[in-house]
């Protein structure tokens, strides 16, 4: 995967190895694709090996294009080692887990992935907007999984086209939230401080210091639901 402002440099690494395949589309939003900059060019015929197969990584196997949501090596005895992948079929949306043999070729498609604004929830979908064009994306909450619960007006989202649809998304792995509910600490409790659960605007329950109170701005990791420090004035 490239990132954005990098498409000559990725165009001349790979052009010996696959064709791109420029793909226009229109999505439900009204979001062009074709006005994206080179979005949507997907570089078929790129082996890796099995042991190199990471989440977020989208892979074609059996005919069918999938996404990795989830990955675990495990060693088998005189099998060999193995990787065991949690796979989603882009298609259909249904699930399934696979081993994959380290060693073994895997062919892996390459999506673009662009930055967007959140801008509002409606129901079940996030409707974000392309902070270039200001054109507006619709996307279904789902894509984003439990980050979902970190979308807050104005917040730099990723995410990922495949075939001019959106594939997956992403909320940055660390943003900072506000504390409305924490018990009261008191000096001498313990001899070491202990954590205590706090309760944050959007929901969650997090483990904090003993220092941290209601209205406090705190900086959580939301790939693990952790606290991470405390927010900067």
């Amino acid at each position: 995967m490239y990132q954005r402002g990098s498409a000559s440099i990725w165009k001349a690494v790979w052009q010996s190895r696959a064709k791109a395949c420029p793909q226009v589309f229109e999505s439900k939003g009204g979001l062009r694709v074709s006005d994206v900059p080179v979005l949507i060019q997907q570089l078929r015929g790129v082996k890796v090996l099995g042991a190199e197969v990471k989440q977020g990584n989208v892979i074609e196997r059996k005919g069918h294009i999938f996404q990795v949501l989830k990955t675990q090596h495990t060693q088998q005895g005189r099998g060999g080692a193995t990787i065991q992948v949690e796979l989603r079929d882009v298609q259909s949306g249904l699930k399934s887990t696979e081993r994959l043999r380290t060693s073994e070729a895997i062919e892996r498609v390459f999506v673009d992935e662009k930055s967007f604004t959140f801008l509002y929830h409606d129901g079940d979908s996030a409707i974000l907007m392309e902070p270039t064009t200001f054109e507006q994306l619709e996307v279904p909450k789902i894509l984003f999984g439990n980050g979902a619960a970190y979308l807050s007006d104005g917040l730099l989202v990723t995410v990922q086209f495949f075939d001019g649809k959106p594939l997956s998304a992403a909320v940055p792995s660390r943003v900072t939230c506000t504390v409305v509910e924490a018990e009261p600490s008191f000096k001498g409790q313990t001899a070491t401080p202990v954590y205590k659960k706090v309760l944050l605007q959007n929901g969650r329950h997090v483990m904090v210091p003993p220092f941290i109170s209601t209205g406090s701005q705190i900086v959580i990791d939301t790939t693990d639901d952790t606290y991470v420090t405390r927010a900067k004035d």
